[in-house]
């Protein structure tokens, strides 16, 4: 802005509408980047960016999000690492933005996914929730597990079993299925998710949602660059990540119990 002092014009350089200024060109640019692949922000850019800023917990529904959901007799239900990395970097992304404090991640799941036990305990999520019908159950015992309310949780899903708890949840993330369309727009119109992937279950879109979130929280780049290198700052994050052992629950008559 220009200013004038004792008949000379002077330059006054503010630092704020800079930093506004490159702000929103950054979100401009992964807003177009995501929607060009396909994907859908059924809730503002800046919305999901400044929900970001509180969440505390990240919880994953498994079949259908990690994979298609292909089921039959003798076939486990599986993920990829390229997915597996995704809540890695995601982590790593919190941890460097969030005074060195991990997120509480977990994974909940209305099957016995000895796939999705394997990735939690691998990779050390503080929680998993296996045989559970009503996964609300779960989010509250989440909730109480670690003190947090319900808008500090981000939720990935992409089935009817997970609305009990989207409905509740700060950010939601559901993934594709272009096969149904109509429950799509029941999802949208009823309020239930912020953004919808462009890639399908077992197509890498906890990946998808993850460089989404590491891209509107300005960590992406340090991200990339600091496990590319295994700086000290990455071994430092994977030495705490690594302490917690998972815990594994389930329900029987109707109540939350250690497996």
């Amino acid at each position: 802005m220009l200013v004038e002092t004792h008949g000379r014009v002077s330059l006054l350089i503010t630092n704020t509408p800079i930093i506004h200024f490159e702000k929103f060109i950054m979100l401009e640019e992964i807003t177009n980047l995501f929607e060009k692949q396909g994907g859908e922000f059924i809730s503002p850019p800046s919305f999901i960016q400044e929900k970001l800023k509180g969440i505390k917990a990240f919880i994953f529904d498994w079949d259908g999000v990690f994979n298609s959901g292909t089921k039959g007799e003798g076939i486990s239900s599986t993920y990829t690492e390229a997915d597996s990395m995704g809540t890695n970097l995601l982590r790593f992304g919190y941890w460097l933005g969030n005074n060195q404090e991990l997120p509480i991640m977990a994974i909940i799941t209305g099957e016995n996914n000895q796939s999705a036990k394997k990735l939690a305990q691998r990779e050390h999520f503080h929680h998993i929730y296996f045989k559970i019908p009503n996964k609300a159950i779960a989010l509250e015992y989440l909730l109480n597990s670690h003190h947090l309310k319900n808008e500090e949780i981000a939720f990935c899903f992409d089935d009817v079993l997970d609305f009990p708890i989207a409905e509740k949840c700060g950010l939601r993330f559901m993934v594709r299925r272009d096969a149904s369309p109509l429950f799509k727009q029941y999802a949208i119109e009823n309020n239930l998710c912020d953004y919808i992937t462009s890639q399908q279950g077992g197509n890498n879109a906890v990946r998808e949602i993850s460089d989404l979130i590491l891209g509107l929280t300005g960590q992406i780049n340090q991200v990339i660059k600091e496990r590319t290198a295994f700086s000290e700052l990455y071994t430092n994050y994977l030495t705490q990540r690594n302490i917690p052992a998972t815990k594994m629950f389930t329900v029987k008559n109707g109540v939350v119990c250690n497996v």
